[in-house]
């Protein structure tokens, strides 16, 4: 049976700015989204049944219809039933690397490479825009999954402008292993303690945009700043999750005060990042860091900024 094997990037956030309530009970974002190359592993394999299967090496990752990996199977299916007759369903084999409940969109990602996959399997020749267009109805961050590299997102995240490759900028990411944030609390608890200060005017989209303050960061991007973006890093999601989870905070201020271009929180959390110029200056914040923070419940890892989204892996699954 044909089988592809993809590697799917984990993403951090370098802005995320919260503008208001939309209609649709989501909120109008304002984010820099940056792939870095800490990616998992999906096999795709073509399977001749009409049963998908989903397996993971990590337990604590579902395997059964609520994984968004087997949901982005399921898509396909659903919105090309001729080409699931054709070809059946697939086997998907998750090797995860990215941590789990991170905000680093590791079940986003995952499904993207579904996405890509199915459509390399069941010669679809869909588009990026086209297989984007799928990827937001499973969530948000799968349509920069897919594309990845450096992006300006809004609307609910799924509206992308593509940005200058950042290409030499490294990060320490950092998260305890038993501590994980609720998305959708984050986003509650923001509403409810900071509404008031929304500035978001569905009337006048593009007025209520050009109100965030994401321009002095997007300059630093073009011109290639690493400095000036690490000064320029900005999470409102922090507001609410700094104060309620003190071991984040602590990691982040800690990360502050080393020879850093800066540090923050990425996404609703819990994994903090901090940005570096280098390899070598990153693994040498990784081990201060290490030696700060001795808990063996935290993961620390060093990673590159990355181009793209969905890639082949270098070594392909065998067809047998």
């Amino acid at each position: 049976m044909q089988s592809y094997s993809l590697l799917a990037p984990a993403k951090i956030n370098l802005y995320l700015e919260i503008l208001g309530d939309r209609p649709d009970g989501f909120h109008e974002l304002v984010m820099v989204m940056q792939s870095i190359d800490l990616a998992d592993q999906i096999d795709v394999r073509a399977n001749g049944t009409d049963t998908i299967h989903i397996s993971c090496n990590h337990p604590q990752v579902p395997q059964d219809k609520s994984n968004l990996g087997y949901r982005a199977a399921a898509l396909m299916a659903q919105k090309f039933p001729d080409s699931f007759a054709r070809y059946g369903a697939v086997d998907i084999t998750i090797h995860k690397h990215i941590p789990i409940g991170a905000g680093l969109a590791g079940g986003s990602t995952n499904a993207a490479a579904v996405l890509v996959g199915i459509d390399m399997l069941w010669r679809l020749g869909l588009t990026q825009s086209e297989l984007q267009e799928l990827g937001a109805t499973l969530g948000s961050d799968v349509p920069f999954c897919i594309s990845g590299g450096t992006a300006l997102a809004t609307g609910r995240g799924e509206k992308l402008d593509t940005l200058p490759d950042l290409h030499s900028l490294y990060v320490v990411l950092a998260k305890y292993r038993s501590l994980s944030v609720s998305t959708p609390w984050a986003y509650q608890t923001y509403r409810q303690q900071f509404g008031h200060t929304y500035r978001w005017n569905p009337h006048q989209p593009e007025a209520s945009r050009h109100a965030g303050h994401a321009g002095s960061i997007l300059t630093a991007i073009a011109h290639q700043d690493g400095a000036k973006i690490g000064q320029l890093l900005h999470n409102d999601l922090e507001k609410v999750v700094l104060p309620a989870y003190p071991q984040v905070a602590d990691v982040r201020h800690r990360l502050q005060q080393m020879d850093v271009l800066g540090a923050m929180m990425s996404g609703s959390g819990p994994t903090v990042f901090a940005l570096l110029n280098t390899q070598a200056d990153a693994q040498q914040v990784e081990e201060d860091l290490r030696q700060a923070i001795p808990d063996p419940d935290l993961e620390l890892w060093v990673a590159k900024f990355n181009p793209a989204g969905i890639q082949f892996a270098p070594q392909t699954v065998d067809s047998k």
